[in-house]
């Protein structure tokens, strides 16, 4: 029952309480079973006990109706009138009853009102005990049909919102897959072929400067390792050092070949017992290690370079650390560093740069090492 129920049963309740009295008081009936001060004592307390509904809905609704009920019926069977009043009984049921037990309110206070007053009754009382009922349930069904179709109505408009918003969501989803691969490829590229072709023009440019034929086979090298690396990354595959290898030792083999190609000395050292962490962890690392290496050698002008993998409780930590020229001040260190920030924030790691001009370059990347 809401509060604008209530509200509508308290005013009608005492309505017909007062025009039933006065019907009693002004009309006489041949089937009054109860003198007046009896009749007016049982309004009276019929009237006190629809007070329990002004501040509310009773805490105990089956005992206010079951009382209610009661009254009315002694109403009625005082005097005929009171089925005026009695009409309220069957609105009550339908506010105050659990479902269940409506019919069984309506059958109560029917066959009740109707037994106490006797084969004597008018035929209208014993009409309204019928007619009043059914007006009631048509009421009380128009209601619920009115309610169930205004939330059928409710639930098709959230459809047909929720199912535009799960296309939205289906287009975002594929946009975002689209610069995703966009941005892979980009990390790719420039890990692969960008650092390649990098390396084959320094070792072209020192053949030329020196007519050194081992500088065009390093070329020749880089060329194919590129060419394979470019091909992995089209097939969205490992890099080929970790496809057999732990991180440890294709960092350490990265670094050996990075030293042999670029010339400048390079240490490899491992803290803490090595363990496998996830694949695209371990593919972040490497390509940082990669990328760090390829700056030292294409900007540093380093005479030495370490690399440490530190495998501590809870996070995998890899430094990389030169003692060229640095960074100058204001510098972000172009789309490398870039690149390399972009995949610790996609594994959850992170990346910090340690760089003043003409005192080399520190750069580490943590992963989580679950």
């Amino acid at each position: 029952m809401t509060e604008k129920d209530r509200l509508i049963f308290w005013v009608s309740s005492y309505a017909l309480l007062a025009v039933s009295t006065l019907l009693a008081l002004t009309v006489p009936m041949n089937d009054t079973h109860q003198s007046v001060p009896v009749t007016l004592a049982l309004a009276g307390a019929a009237a006190l006990w629809l007070l329990w509904t002004v501040w509310g809905v009773p805490r105990q609704p089956v005992l206010y109706y079951v009382v209610l009920l009661t009254l009315i019926v002694a109403l009625v069977w005082a005097n005929s009138w009171y089925s005026v009043f009695g009409a309220i009984g069957f609105g009550q049921a339908l506010g105050l009853l659990p479902p269940r037990w409506i019919a069984v309110g309506f059958g109560a206070q029917t066959a009740l009102t109707v037994l106490v007053q006797g084969p004597e009754a008018p035929g209208w009382v014993v009409l309204i005990n019928v007619i009043v009922p059914m007006v009631w349930a048509g009421v009380a069904v128009g209601r619920q049909t009115e309610k169930h179709q205004r939330i059928s109505e409710e639930l098709a408009a959230a459809l047909a919102e929720n199912t535009g918003l799960h296309e939205q969501l289906l287009v975002q989803a594929r946009e975002a897959g689209v610069l995703d691969e966009r941005q892979r490829m980009a990390q790719e590229i420039h890990d692969t072929l960008a650092q390649g072709l990098a390396g084959i023009i320094t070792q072209l440019q020192a053949a030329e400067q020196t007519g050194d034929r081992t500088h065009v086979e390093k070329a020749t090298r880089l060329a194919r390792e590129s060419l394979t690396q470019a091909r992995r990354s089209v097939q969205a595959l490992r890099p080929e050092p970790l496809e057999d290898n732990r991180l440890v030792d294709a960092v350490a083999e990265l670094a050996e070949g990075w030293s042999r190609d670029s010339g400048v000395p390079a240490t490899m050292s491992t803290e803490g017992r090595p363990r496998p962490v996830t694949p695209d962890r371990e593919v972040a690392l490497f390509r940082v290690a990669q990328e760090a290496l390829a700056n030292v050698a294409k900007h540093a002008k380093a005479s030495r370079v370490g690399v440490t993998l530190s495998y501590l409780d809870d996070q995998v930590v890899l430094d990389v650390r030169d003692d060229g020229c640095g960074l100058a001040r204001g510098r972000d260190g172009g789309f490398g560093l870039t690149v390399m920030r972009q995949r610790m924030d996609g594994v959850g790691g992170t990346l910090a740069i340690e760089s003043e001009p003409g005192a080399g370059t520190a750069i580490s990347a943590s992963v989580p090492g679950e």
